[in-house]
C-alpha cells in the first residue's frame, strides 16, 4: 500500500493520446466499492500479494511501487542516528527515525501503487539541512542514579533509577522535545543520502534496497516483501518471510547494527469509503553490540471499537544470546531504561526509568516525535534523459501520464502490455533454462535479511553520492 501525501514527480513522455477526451473520474467511494468487489473474490486466499492480481488503472496511485517503498520520509531523522555518544541516546535516535519512516501513512491516504516488474529499479538522492536540524538527544545528565543506589558511577545502561529535569531547557519545569523539524526543499548545507532499490524476485514479489550516507557514516539495507490477507472488512498486511526488517549500521560506532522489525498493519475503512492504516501488533528493535532492545506495542482499537493509534514501548537491557523477551510485561523493572507512550500518528513522548509514563509530571515527558508539523520530504530524482528503460519512472511513464490525463482505458491497456511483456520474458527464460539474477544486488533473497551490493550496485551508489546520474559504462 502507499499514500497520496505528496504528488508524484513529473514523468517521461507519455504513450497516451494527448487529444483524447478525459474519461469521467470515479469518486473515492465508487473506487472503493469496485476495489471491494474485486477483493471479495479473494476471501480465504492465504496471501493476496502472491496472487499479483491486476487492478484497473483508475484504482491505482500513479506512482511506481519502488518509489514509495522507501523509509526516508524524514531524512533528517535518519542522518541523526549515531550522533549521540551514549548507547541509550543512540537507541532513542533510532526510535525517532522509526516514528518518521512511515510518515506518508500517518499523514496521507492509503492507496495501491503499480506492481513492480522483475529487474525494475529506482534510485534517488535526498538533500537537506542537517547540522542543527535534528535536536541532539543527550539524556546522560538527566539519568542521575539515586545516592542510595549502589554503584552510582555506573553508566546509564547499568542503572534503572533516574532523575529527570527538562531536556534542552534551562527551566526544569518546562516540557522538552527532541522531535525533528520539517525537511527543507533547498537546504543551504545539504547532507546527501543515496538510495537504490531493485525488484529481485517476482514470485514471491521481493525487492532489495540499500541506503547510503557516507558523510555521516551510515548505511541501511533490507528486503521488502509483504503478505496480505483480505478478512472481508479489511486487509491485513504483514512482513513476508524474506522481510526481516531494516538493518541500520553506524559505521563510526564500531559498526553497531540495529535491526528494526516491522509490525503487521491493517488497511481498513473499505466499507465506510475512507481508507486508513492502523497497527495492532508488536515491533522490535535490537542492537547486539550495545545489548539494548526496544519493544513497541501498537494498539489499533480502544473502548467501543474506536481507533486509538496508540503505541507504548520500552528500551531495556537484553542478552543477545538469549533474546526471550517479546512482551513489555515480561521485562523486569530493573532492566527498563526508558518508557514511551502516545498516539503514533500525532505525538509520542518518552520518560526515563521504569515508572509508567503517565506517572511522570509533564515536564519529565520528553517528546521524541511530533508528527503534526511534518510532511514527506521532497526527493531529488535522476533527470529524465538519464533514466534507463527499466528504471521505475521511465518504465511506468506512459501509464502515469495516461492516469494523470484521466485516460484510464489507455492506462489499463499500457499497464497490461507491460505485465504481459514481463510474463513473456519469464516464459523465454524458462524455455532457455535461464536463471534470473539481479543487477545491483548479489542475492534474489537472503535468509539473513541483508542484501549485498554487486560491483555495479556499488558503482551506481558511488556516482549518486557525487551527484552523478550518468551510469554509462555500468549497464
Amino acid at each position: 500500500m502507499s499514500s497520496t501525501s505528496s504528488p508524484p514527480p513529473a514523468s517521461t513522455p507519455a504513450t497516451a493520446a494527448p487529444d483524447a477526451p478525459p474519461e469521467e473520474t470515479a469518486s473515492d467511494g465508487s473506487k472503493l466499492k469496485t476495489f471491494l468487489s474485486i477483493l471479495r473474490k479473494f476471501i480465504g486466499v492465504a496471501d493476496l500479494a502472491s496472487v499479483r492480481f491486476s487492478l484497473p488503472s483508475q484504482l491505482l496511485e500513479p506512482t511506481p511501487n519502488l518509489e514509495y517503498w522507501n523509509y526516508l520520509d524524514s531524512p533528517n531523522a535518519f542522518i541523526a542516528i549515531g550522533t549521540a555518544d551514549d548507547p541509550v541516546d543512540r537507541m532513542l535516535e533510532v526510535l525517532r527515525f522509526w516514528f518518521t519512516k512511515d510518515l506518508k501513512y500517518a499523514k496521507g491516504r492509503p492507496c495501491k501503487p503499480y506492481n513492480s516488474c522483475l529487474g525494475e529499479f529506482f534510485r534517488l538522492q535526498c538533500n537537506w539541512e542537517t547540522e542543527d536540524d535534528a535536536p541532539r538527544i543527550d539524556t546522560r545528565a538527566l539519568r542521575e542514579p539515586s545516592p542510595s543506589a549502589p554503584g552510582s558511577s555506573a553508566s546509564s545502561t547499568k542503572s534503572g533509577r533516574f532523575k529527570t529535569p527538562g531536556l534542552g531547557s534551562t527551566d526544569p519545569r518546562a516540557a522538552s522535545s527532541v522531535s525533528v523539524s520539517q525537511t527543507v526543499a533547498k537546504p543551504a548545507k545539504p547532507i546527501r543520502i543515496s538510495y537504490l532499490t531493485e525488484q529481485t524476485s517476482h514470485h514471491p514479489p521481493v525487492s532489495a534496497f540499500y541506503i547510503s550516507c557516507p558523510e555521516k557514516g551510515l548505511h541501511a539495507r533490507g528486503f521488502d516483501q509483504i503478505t496480505a490477507k483480505f478478512t472481508g472488512t479489511s486487509i491485513k498486511v504483514m512482513p513476508g518471510e524474506h522481510n526481516l526488517g531494516i538493518f541500520i549500521t553506524v559505521e563510526k560506532r564500531n559498526h553497531e547494527t540495529y535491526q528494526l522489525k516491522h509490525p503487521a498493519a491493517h488497511l481498513g475503512g473499505l466499507l465506510r469509503g475512507a481508507l486508513s492504516v492502523t497497527v495492532g501488533d508488536m515491533a522490535y528493535i535490537t542492537c547486539p553490540e550495545t545489548k539494548l532492545k526496544a519493544i513497541l506495542r501498537y494498539y489499533d482499537e480502544g473502548w467501543l471499537g474506536r481507533t486509538t493509534n496508540k503505541v507504548e514501548g520500552i528500551i531495556f537491557r537484553y542478552d543477545p544470546e538469549n533474546d526471550d523477551k517479546e512482551q513489555i510485561k515480561d521485562v523486569p523493572d530493573e532492566d527498563i531504561l526508558v518508557r514511551l507512550n502516545g498516539p503514533w500518528k500525532e505525538k509520542v513522548v518518552f520518560t526515563l526509568g521504569p515508572k509508567p509514563v503517565n506517572s511522570h509530571p509533564p515536564e519529565e515527558q520528553i517528546t521524541i516525535i511530533d508528527i503534526a508539523p511534518l510532511s514527506v520530504a521532497p526527493k531529488v530524482l535522476p533527470p529524465v534523459e538519464q533514466q534507463l528503460e527499466n528504471e521505475s519512472l521511465q518504465l511506468w511513464s506512459g501509464v502515469t501520464k495516461a492516469i494523470h490525463s484521466k485516460q484510464f482505458s489507455q492506462a489499463t491497456t499500457l499497464k497490461q502490455e507491460l505485465e504481459e511483456a514481463q510474463r513473456e520474458k519469464a516464459r523465454q527464460r524458462e524455455k532457455n533454462g535461464e536463471v534470473w539474477n539481479p543487477v545491483f544486488f548479489k542475492q534474489v533473497t537472503d535468509k539473513g535479511g541483508k542484501p549485498e551490493l554487486t560491483e555495479k550496485g556499488r558503482e551506481v551508489l558511488k556516482r549518486a553520492e557525487k551527484g552523478e546520474w550518468n551510469i554509462e559504462g555500468v549497464l
